[in-house]
């Protein structure tokens, strides 16, 4: 059988919707994500014994369960316990929000962890309340310290989209699929997507560690 790599870029348009809508979702649910997942840390951190168990309880399901079988139980299940439909962007958003604020909690719960206690001795000793201790000083070393492995997790994120093709949403690999089972060509079209995934993930990956040789050079000084 011959190859004929050419077919695929009379898809280029198809290919690229796909992928937009693939980013879409993959920065809505990053961002989404690490918002919870910054609030989830400080519950893990909290005196408070109640918020501490729900919100390891959160985060060890969300970690410890396959992301496809979350993504299933919105989709199909959700709108059973709560009597509606829900769209299959509405299910895919919030299954991987959930899961990404589970795993940047960690990330976020480690990088609290760093900041000294010399610094929080010195918010109260100033008299600033606990929001502002939030805002002004935990938040901002909080991402400084932990944006490497967040963007190791968002390009996680970004090929864990792929499972919401599974639901018959539109991305990159549900148009790649379609495409390979119109035109009976999969290796090229399954190919060509695969080789889009890495375009878009190696400058990321690459950028993680840049970033972290920055963070490591900053700290050693």
């Amino acid at each position: 059988m011959t190859y004929d790599f050419s077919i695929v870029l009379g898809y280029w348009q198809a290919l690229l919707q796909g992928l937009g809508l693939t980013l879409k979702l993959t920065l809505l649910c990053a961002a989404a994500g690490s918002a919870l997942g910054f609030f989830v840390s400080l519950a893990r951190v909290s005196s408070i014994k109640p918020l501490r168990w729900i919100s390891t309880l959160y985060v060890e399901f969300f970690r410890g369960t396959p992301v496809l079988i979350q993504l299933f139980w919105f989709f199909f299940c959700l709108p059973i316990a709560i009597g509606t439909d829900i769209s299959n962007f509405v299910a895919a958003t919030l299954s991987l929000t959930l899961y990404t604020g589970a795993i940047t909690s960690e990330t976020f719960r480690a990088s609290l962890k760093s900041i000294r206690k010399e610094e929080i001795d010195a918010c109260i000793a100033l008299g600033l309340s606990r929001i502002s201790q939030v805002l002004y000083v935990i938040l901002p070393q909080a991402i400084l310290r932990a944006i490497p492995t967040l963007l190791s997790n968002f390009v996680s994120l970004f090929k864990e989209s792929a499972l919401v093709s599974a639901v018959g949403m539109a991305d990159l690999m549900f148009v790649g699929q379609n495409i390979s089972s119109n035109i009976a060509r999969p290796v090229e079209v399954l190919t060509m997507v695969a080789l889009i995934y890495f375009v878009v993930a190696f400058p990321l990956t690459r950028a993680v560690t840049v970033v972290e040789r920055k963070m490591l050079a900053k700290l050693a000084i």
